[in-house]
């Protein structure tokens, strides 16, 4: 568990390092790169272990009997999330960006509304539109500096041609825990106007500590239009596997979803399968704890510098390791303080309109790295905004 570990990954076919230059113009020679949610951290030994057990056999075919897999993850839920997951209602897809596409050609028309609370992660948009369907920006509001839901303006905005709404739980850019009244909101909207709820909630373990992540499967009133997304990949750092779980607990809509994934020929990687019940147990759960303390130490410290810099405020981090940090009152048009953070500060940040309709003064920075990246990113932002102080 040595998070402070430098590894060097330029080189390696990262897109985090190795992508930068193209996307930012930030060289990863001098460069610190805070964009795409992936970790600077190794996995734990037991995921490590069972990759090296995959190599030491040889041979790499078809996985099969994949009992213990569903065992590990009825595990994880129940002991980590307190929810009991029947083990036929999983279904293995190629991530959850690969889930939510599953979903939107599983349970949607070609010209339907799909319902996103933005700003949030942009690969749902970017699926949405591809798939021949339309993006319905519900914007969240801000009180206190943290997102909070307003129905009563989205009732307002609903035209009927709406059948779906994918939610972040937690929620990424903002990093948002959902309280349970708020959950609550989101699953009588959806009865409201018949929406099939998708429920993203990929960083449920990466939450700070004094925070409790509750599964949207919990709520009540929502059982039979629900469907749960949930993967090791952003929890373990192994992204790369391409493997997550879409669960449906409801009868008919799990048939549905069969189908699609009949259709589309869909089998799971098994590297990511070895690789996921690996880190599903108490080796794992182990890492993931030490991790959250050393993401909350991470926090602090870049949360306390980037606030010190007049005009800039990074939102309250409840879960993900995703700081958003908000540019308006520097009066800066958006060219301008993006210029500083990458070519003053040498750091590759997402830019916050991708992330949709309230995004627009925004900059993510990933703060997975270790501690000594996370204060010179922090040293470097505090000078090129030295003139503001």
């Amino acid at each position: 568990m040595n998070f402070d570990e430098i590894i060097d990954r330029v080189g390696t076919h990262s897109s985090k390092w190795d992508m930068m230059m193209p996307l930012y113009g930030v060289s990863p020679e001098d460069g610190i790169s805070m964009w795409v949610a992936d970790m600077d951290f190794r996995p734990p030994t037991c995921v490590s272990a069972a990759v090296a057990k995959m190599h030491d056999h040889g041979i790499y075919g078809y996985y099969g009997d994949d009992g213990a897999y569903r065992a590990a993850i009825q595990w994880w839920m129940q002991e980590r999330h307190g929810w009991s997951v029947e083990k036929d209602s999983i279904f293995t897809t190629h991530g959850l960006v690969n889930g939510t596409s599953m979903c939107i050609d599983a349970f949607t028309a070609p010209g339907d509304g799909i319902v996103l609370f933005t700003p949030v992660y942009h690969a749902f948009a970017k699926v949405i539109k591809a798939s021949g369907r339309e993006v319905v920006e519900c914007p969240l509001t801000r009180e206190s500096g943290r997102y909070q839901f307003d129905f009563a303006a989205y009732d307002a905005q609903m035209t009927g041609r709406e059948t779906m709404l994918i939610l972040c739980s937690p929620h990424n850019p903002g990093g948002r825990v959902w309280t349970e009244a708020e959950l609550q909101g989101v699953a009588d909207f959806a009865r409201r106007y018949d929406l099939i709820v998708v429920s993203d909630e990929i960083h449920h373990d990466l939450v700070m500590p004094g925070h409790t992540h509750i599964p949207m499967a919990r709520i009540q009133g929502v059982e039979d239009r629900l469907v749960m997304m949930t993967a090791t990949t952003k929890t373990f750092n192994i992204a790369g596997s391409h493997t997550g779980n879409v669960i449906v607990q409801d009868g008919a809509l799990r048939a549905r979803f069969a189908a699609r994934m009949a259709a589309m020929g869909m089998s799971a990687n098994s590297f990511g399968l070895f690789m996921a019940e690996a880190a599903y147990s108490p080796e794992g759960a182990e890492w993931v704890d030490a991790l959250r303390l050393y993401i909350d130490g991470n926090r602090k410290l870049f949360d306390d510098a980037i606030n010190a810099i007049p005009g800039l405020a990074s939102m309250p981090l409840e879960a993900t390791y995703l700081a958003w940090v908000d540019f308006a009152d520097t009066g800066m048009a958006r060219d301008e303080f993006d210029a500083r953070i990458q070519q003053r500060a040498r750091v590759a940040a997402s830019h916050g309109p991708t992330f949709g309709e309230g995004g627009e003064s925004f900059s993510r920075f990933n703060l997975a790295t270790p501690r000594a990246r996370v204060a010179e990113a922090a040293a470097r932002l505090t000078d090129a905004f030295s003139d503001l102080q």
